[in-house]
């Protein structure tokens, strides 16, 4: 409770923040929406309809109680729930970015232990060039050369190049189907996110090599296994879990927009790029509001974590 007492405030200031962007420094739709020569009637009948009429407060507070009940009311595009639009695309949002995701970061941290144990070695080289080379490349180089040599007749033509239809013929869900689609995504968003977790990882990992405490047991002769794992890694959980857990809501909520918009995949990070197209604002609103949202529960949820690996964090009272 203690927890959830501290973590309303700190979710009352960051949407607040990010009501007060979107107000002010969000496009005006009355005249988009109107065109240029609107009748004051019409004008001041569409300010109603938008909420502009209405204070600055009344309007937070309604964009509050639409983040508590989850109502956005409809899309100005799609004339749809936006409530049913997030619920439809982010289950797919989770199930494409899911395994680059856990694989990203699973990877990385066994590279960055490998790369570490053998430093200054060719293995650590190999690997630092590696993740340089991932770094170094635009993402939407890497989409569209994965796609070329994965999904186009220039290449394997071993998978699908666009869409997503997972289900079978009898509408079933389909692992075949769901792989089909999933592997070039997932191989084009390892291969970026390989080099900057590596190198994080390795930079943390080698700040820890170099403690006394890790000195102090290889004087005593414990085995470089132990030493690793028992005391090297878990003494590095800390910045490792940060990582890890604020990168959730990106999967969550905002998806992969690049690799969505590209592929033609109906997850939310579709559904955000063709809301900054269109200028759909009550999909903007609910986006940008939930992802502040979860960042918030995230930040609590890391650190219970935190106290898992390092008792020594005490509870804020």
């Amino acid at each position: 409770m203690v927890k959830l007492f501290n973590a309303i405030p700190l979710i009352l200031g960051v949407t607040f923040i990010a009501f007060i962007l979107m107000v002010y420094f969000g496009p005006d739709l009355t005249y988009q929406l109107l065109g240029k020569n609107p009748s004051p009637e019409d004008l001041l009948a569409m300010q109603q309809y938008l909420g502009y009429d209405q204070s600055f407060f009344d309007r937070y507070l309604l964009y509050l109680k639409e983040l508590i009940t989850f109502d956005f009311g409809l899309s100005m595009v799609k004339d749809q729930a936006v409530a049913d639009i997030l619920l439809n695309s982010i289950p797919v949002s989770l199930l494409l970015m899911t395994p680059g995701f856990i694989l990203g970061h699973v990877m990385a941290v066994y590279l960055a232990i490998v790369a570490t144990q053998f430093r200054g070695k060719w293995q650590d080289k190999a690997i630092m060039s590696f993740a340089v080379l991932g770094m170094s490349i635009s993402f939407l180089i890497i989409i569209i050369a994965f796609q070329i040599i994965f999904s186009s007749s220039y290449g394997l033509d071993w998978f699908p190049v666009r869409g997503w239809e997972v289900t079978n013929m009898h509408n079933q869900f389909s692992w075949y189907k769901y792989f089909e689609y999933v592997t070039v995504p997932t191989l084009a968003t390892l291969f970026v996110s390989l080099g900057y977790n590596t190198r994080f990882y390795r930079a943390v990992l080698v700040e820890e090599l170099n403690k006394d405490h890790i000195k102090t047991a290889k004087a005593y002769g414990y085995s470089p296994h132990k030493i690793t794992f028992v005391f090297m890694l878990k003494n590095a959980m800390i910045p490792i879990i940060t990582r890890i857990m604020f990168s959730i809501p990106l999967v969550v909520i905002s998806g992969s927009l690049l690799i969505e918009s590209y592929f033609g995949i109906p997850g939310i990070g579709l559904v955000t790029y063709d809301a900054i197209v269109a200028g759909d604002q009550p999909i903007l609103k609910a986006v940008i509001g939930l992802t502040a949202v979860l960042f918030v529960l995230v930040l609590m949820v890391t650190e219970s974590l935190y106290r898992v690996f390092d008792p020594r964090i005490e509870t804020v009272k």
